[in-house]
């Protein structure tokens, strides 16, 4: 296996918290113990993914809010918000109250556009404004502004017994400064550099005219390692802008015969996605990582884009059963990790 050249510096997880529809408590509950086990075993973040419609986690600030009550050192993450879903005042009250409840832990993650299902959910989602509104990047910079306490109101002051301010409550000094953008095209990470903002990139970018060949899971790397350079090339801090990395991987050291099955099977159902561009955007798909950690840690220390970070969040793989978690989590957090040059914290 060959050597980093630079150990791994911050190792995170990302999750959907998947529940039973008709019995969601359980579900829950799971996912605040699988983020207290985090904390343990000495990851720097967890980030939560929202899902809307379905039985994943709709509102990630409500966990993370529950979730800065059981902890005290893991940072919280959104991988990410879709803004077109939020009110941007609204969303920076409650990004300010979290961020306050857990001591400045909170990472907000954002991206913009036209919600999934647009044309079902506008209707629910803006039933008198859909049509005018603004799901731009604008609608970030706007968050931003608030983040940074910017006047948002026309009025300050008493009125009657109760006092006003004109930017939103509660400000958290320094929140602003720990927004990440996901980006997946080159127009995206080109923005978030020139906006000085941190950067996701995921499993999932766009082909940006490559030729892909007979298997577009060999050129993912390349395109994705081509927009981190990208990215820092017009940052202001250069080479130093933070960039994270998300891929599933799913390390197998300590995991049971049956458990070995069902991962392979969850990876085999997902690998032919990986091998051409999908939708009007032509995306791709990264392959699923599986294997132990000294196999996963060579196949990264082979991949272009891998090379160019030194944070990670890793995607658990959804559909899995608590138990499944708690063994690909210690395992990153023992195995896949120190294999990386990480330390848990």
């Amino acid at each position: 296996m060959p050597e980093p050249g630079v150990p791994l510096e911050r190792q995170g997880f990302l999750t959907l918290g998947t529940y039973d529809g008709a019995d969601p408590a359980p579900g829950h509950e799971y996912l605040l113990r699988e983020i207290v086990l985090g904390e343990e075993l000495g990851f720097d973040s967890v980030w939560l993914r929202h899902r809307h419609f379905q039985s994943g986690i709709s509102s990630p600030i409500a966990i993370l809010a529950a979730a800065s009550q059981r902890t005290s050192r893991i940072e919280f993450g959104t991988a990410v918000t879709p803004l077109g879903w939020e009110n941007p005042l609204r969303y920076a009250e409650d990004l300010g109250t979290v961020d306050v409840l857990s001591g400045g832990r909170m990472n907000p993650g954002l991206s913009v556009g036209p919600p999934i299902h647009w044309d079902d959910v506008k209707a629910g989602l803006y039933p008198d404004t859909a049509d005018v509104e603004d799901l731009t990047y604008h609608r970030v910079e706007r968050l931003l502004a608030m983040l940074r306490g910017e006047p948002v109101s026309t009025f300050s002051g008493v009125d009657g017994i109760e006092s006003f301010s004109d930017y939103v409550q509660p400000r958290s000094p320094g929140l602003a400064d720990r927004v990440w953008y996901g980006g997946g095209s080159r127009r995206s990470v080109r923005w978030a550099g020139e906006q000085g903002l941190a950067m996701l990139t995921s499993n999932v970018i766009q082909t940006e005219g490559h030729d892909l060949g007979d298997d577009a899971s060999r050129v993912f790397p390349l395109i994705q390692a081509e927009q981190i350079q990208l990215f820092r090339s017009v940052h202001p801090l250069g080479a130093a802008a933070r960039v994270s990395q998300g891929l599933v991987v799913i390390p197998t050291d300590s995991a049971t015969a049956d458990q070995r099955a069902r991962y392979a099977a969850f990876v085999e159902h997902r690998t032919p996605r990986t091998a051409v561009a999908h939708g009007p955007r032509q995306m791709l798909y990264a392959r699923d990582l599986i294997g132990t950690s000294e196999e996963i840690a060579e196949a990264l220390y082979a991949n272009p884009a891998f090379r160019e970070v030194r944070e990670v969040v890793w995607a658990l793989p959804f559909t899995f059963e608590h138990e499944d978690y708690v063994q690909i989590l210690t395992d990153m957090a023992t195995k896949l990790g120190p294999a990386l040059g990480w330390s848990p914290r």
